[in-house]
């Protein structure tokens, strides 16, 4: 009795090689900027914070806040650097550059948030900034429509310097530059045209340092 051949194994012509992706090269650009109006820093103090936990833990703090110190209120509103050093969060940087991306064809804000980033110093990654300091005086609204009077330092003239990551085969040197100088018109801090809920915002802004 004659034996049944085995079926040859088939071969799958669909078959593909595995994927084999090069690892990404990242570049860091160094960008100088220099303002353009007045950098206003609002940090959340230490008495700020402590207020918000004593009342969302049912503490009565209206009593407690006790008479204004301008210069005080306004030192708590800044940013400092574990030398002293005053600066600006790097994801203030990022923010703005990543706004500008609406500005240009080609580039997706899908695609920015993941690929562009600002590196920082120290543990709240800031953003060292030079400048000459000068105590303001403001009457913002409250929520509830009443007026009151806020104490900042702001900083003007002032620069910094950007250290911008990015990978190298997604944007070229001169776009990053290009897309740094587009968000100064977004502006970074208090009262910047791009905040949310201000219409007049004109504070922050900044332009990227060139030869001339």
């Amino acid at each position: 009795m004659a034996t049944a051949k085995k079926a040859a194994p088939t071969v799958d012509s669909g078959a593909r090689e595995a994927v084999k992706l090069e690892r990404i090269q990242r570049r860091v650009l160094t960008v100088d900027i220099i303002g353009v109006t007045p950098l206003i820093p609002h940090a959340w103090s230490v008495k700020a914070r402590r207020l918000m936990l004593e009342s969302q833990s049912g503490v009565t703090v209206a009593s407690k806040r006790g008479a204004k110190v301008p210069e005080e209120e306004a030192e708590g509103a800044l940013y400092r650097l574990p030398d002293g050093t005053p600066g600006m969060p790097a994801v203030a940087f990022k923010a703005a550059i990543i706004g500008a991306v609406r500005l240009f064809k080609g580039i997706t804000l899908v695609e920015s948030k993941s690929a562009l980033f600002v590196e920082g110093v120290g543990p709240d990654q800031l953003v060292p900034i030079e400048g000459e300091m000068t105590l303001r005086e403001d009457t913002p609204r409250n929520a509830n429509g009443n007026a009151d009077l806020r104490y900042r330092y702001a900083f003007f003239p002032w620069k910094a310097t950007l250290r911008v990551q990015f990978p190298a085969t997604f944007i070229t040197d001169s776009s990053v530059v290009n897309l740094v100088d587009a968000a100064g018109d977004g502006g970074v801090g208090d009262w910047r045209p791009s905040a949310p809920k201000s219409l007049t915002g004109t504070f922050g802004r900044f332009r990227v340092v060139t030869d001339d």
